[in-house]
């Protein structure tokens, strides 16, 4: 019995050491959520502004319809999309629920869609292994900024992907891009989601036609908001574009970081609560045998004394 009890001994120990890793992890993830929150406030004005400005260039010009950012014409050959993993583990199911949305979308775009080929970049070191292991090809790989990243890594991922965008298809060029993030919706639920940057789709939304919204005397005619372009839209949009794409990916990558942290946080929660369970269970255990030890030495002496006499 003394054997069992040093084993239990040894089983709690180990568990209260996991303990204060999760303990840690925990309270390190829930000061970081905050500070991830905060950032991805502050990017939202920017955000705004610039798809306001993107929406007035592409709906109310003239002669953009053959521009990158909207063209209709593209062929449906090469998809690239984005994927966001984090690069350390105690996060729960957050890496691989982005994965398993990026696998989902491949076959969505060359099945549905008939895309010959779709090629992932990928962020954090959980989804680069993943690929890697099933040696499958990256467009390109980025690791150590999942946890707060920079708009100076939203640049350089941005960068690639329209490098990859602006080449023509026969040169290897990309047709479509999609981003795979994980939203951020609050501290007890993120959703695995799937965006396409480009090319903009134009939605056509109905407009209100009393005069009161308008402001004309019969309220028959829509009245849309003027808008003068130097030195011409082409232009505003070949300025806003590389912007456009730097600032999705860097709104993903702030929203995949605080989905990370809550993500962990709960994971971390958890793995502490069942640890303090499992280290009642330990020591009610070793109680057991220390009372079936004791039990069995006072059974062996009153043998030994009733053989005696």
């Amino acid at each position: 019995m003394g054997a069992q009890q040093r084993i239990y001994r040894r089983k709690i120990k180990s568990v209260q050491s996991t303990k204060k890793i999760t303990k840690a992890m925990e309270m390190i993830a829930s000061s970081r959520i905050v500070k991830a929150q905060r950032r991805l406030q502050s990017a939202v004005p920017y955000s705004t502004a610039l798809f306001a400005a993107i929406s007035a260039a592409a709906s109310h010009a003239t002669g953009v319809e053959n521009h990158p950012l909207i063209s209709k014409q593209r062929m449906r050959k090469r998809a690239i999309y984005l994927v966001i993993t984090a690069d350390r583990g105690l996060a729960g199911a957050y890496s691989i629920n982005a994965i398993r949305e990026g696998e989902a979308l491949t076959r969505n775009l060359e099945e549905e869609w008939g895309f010959e080929e779709v090629i992932p970049y990928v962020v954090g070191r959980k989804g680069v292994g993943y690929y890697r292991f099933r040696e499958k090809e990256m467009g390109g790989e980025w690791v150590g900024i999942s946890d707060q990243p920079t708009f100076e890594d939203a640049k350089e991922i941005g960068d690639s992907l329209l490098k990859r965008f602006l080449e023509r298809t026969e040169d290897g060029g990309a047709d479509e891009i999609h981003i795979v993030y994980t939203h951020f919706v609050n501290m007890g639920v993120q959703e695995a989601r799937v965006r396409r940057i480009l090319p903009l789709k134009i939605v056509e939304e109905e407009v209100d036609t009393s005069a009161s919204q308008v402001g004309g005397e019969d309220g028959n005619d829509p009245v849309f908001p003027l808008y003068d372009f130097e030195p011409s839209a082409d232009a505003v949009l070949d300025e806003l574009l590389p912007r456009y794409v730097e600032n999705s990916v860097f709104t993903a990558l702030l929203m995949s970081a605080a989905s990370e942290h809550a993500a962990r946080r709960r994971a971390c929660k958890s793995a502490s609560d069942n640890a303090e369970e499992l280290t009642k269970t330990y020591i009610r255990l070793a109680n057991q045998a220390r009372q079936a030890e004791i039990t069995q030495e006072i059974s062996e002496i009153v043998g030994g004394a009733a053989a005696l006499a």
